[in-house]
């Protein structure tokens, strides 16, 4: 782990630039790939003490609320990262507006100077995404084909494109409550690897799918546990507050359970109200992300595990992320 106190490369070339990035500044920073290696590194980081995370903060208003989570970078650029996000699920129906908006503060570690303030929308969806994905390659069956998305917004979007990544899945069936949505999406996607689909009805099509991702702002179960087949690997990313619920406790009972915070997900996560119906103890989680990425826990052994990521978002992921679009953009002068 480099100390605090080390020299960043931008202090050794004098460069003291603050930037303003909007997420098609960002878009344009990084691809695909950047954000499987960042998700990777912010995995990593973590499991070896080198990105340090504060307890989240949520601020409720009427339709929605704030999120503040912040992190100490402590690899090769020390750093601290502060992400305030306005999460308002109805926007985009009654405002045209997108659920997530935000800001994320990126500082130089060694004297507080404020480096960079970015949209923190594209990152927030694409970091998610990048963890899910990861989670996908090691967790899902080798031999799984068929997925299926539930939510079909920006987050499903961010995620579609990233579990294409990693999975050679060869079809894709797509559910949104607004199917116009899952329509839209399907054109959208129509021409890469897998054959998207339109899919009406999710709990009857769930069985037969190797993959499932849920990224919705649901306070209502998406998934029962009549709806999961053995071997399933689910993805469930959308409970990132303790009203929000996507997993019915029976069915998170009978999977092995991932958590991208153990901490985060026993208040605000699917595990919350696991623990809340008593039919899982925090104890019963195998692990988090993190330690399947170090190697210090098992990934999959069996064709019929069943096995569940649940995801509230780590602070982590934001601080990698946002150093590598920073040394990025110095270096393309953006």
């Amino acid at each position: 782990m480099n100390a605090v106190g080390s020299i960043s490369p931008e202090r050794e070339r004098g460069s003291r630039r603050r930037l303003y990035l909007r997420n098609d500044d960002i878009r344009a920073l990084m691809s695909d790939d950047d954000w499987l290696e960042a998700a990777e590194d912010g995995l990593g980081a973590a499991a070896a003490g080198d990105a340090l995370t504060a307890a989240p903060v949520h601020i409720p208003v009427e339709g929605g609320g704030i999120h503040v989570k912040s992190a100490a970078w402590l690899r090769e650029m020390p750093a601290v990262t502060v992400k305030i996000n306005a999460n308002f699920p109805d926007n985009p129906r009654r405002r045209g507006l997108p659920t997530i908006q935000g800001v994320i503060l990126l500082l130089d570690a060694l004297d507080g100077t404020l480096l960079a303030i970015m949209d923190s929308q594209e990152i927030t969806a694409r970091r998610t995404a990048a963890a899910a994905a990861l989670a996908a390659r090691r967790l899902a069956r080798p031999d799984a084909r068929r997925a299926l998305l539930i939510g079909c917004g920006e987050q499903g979007r961010a995620c579609l494109a990233l579990l294409l990544r990693v999975l050679p899945l060869t079809q894709v069936l797509l559910h949104d409550r607004d199917m116009t949505a899952a329509e839209r999406l399907a054109e959208e996607a129509h021409g890469r690897q897998a054959r998207m689909i339109p899919c009406a009805q999710p709990a009857a099509a769930a069985p037969s799918c190797g993959v499932i991702l849920t990224c919705t702002t649901s306070a209502d179960y998406v998934l029962g546990d009549k709806d999961v087949g053995p071997g399933t690997f689910i993805a469930a990313i959308g409970a990132d507050h303790p009203h929000k619920r996507e997993i019915h406790p029976r069915l998170y009972a009978r999977c092995k359970a991932v958590c991208d915070s153990l901490a985060q997900c026993a208040v605000m996560g699917d595990l919350h109200h696991a623990l809340e119906a008593g039919v899982v103890r925090a104890g019963d989680v195998h692990g988090e992300l993190a330690e399947i990425v170090a190697g210090r826990k098992a990934g999959r052994r069996t064709a019929q595990e069943t096995w569940l990521y649940d995801s509230t978002g780590v602070a982590a992921l934001d601080a990698a992320a946002a150093v590598r679009i920073y040394r990025r953009a110095l270096e393309r002068n953006r």
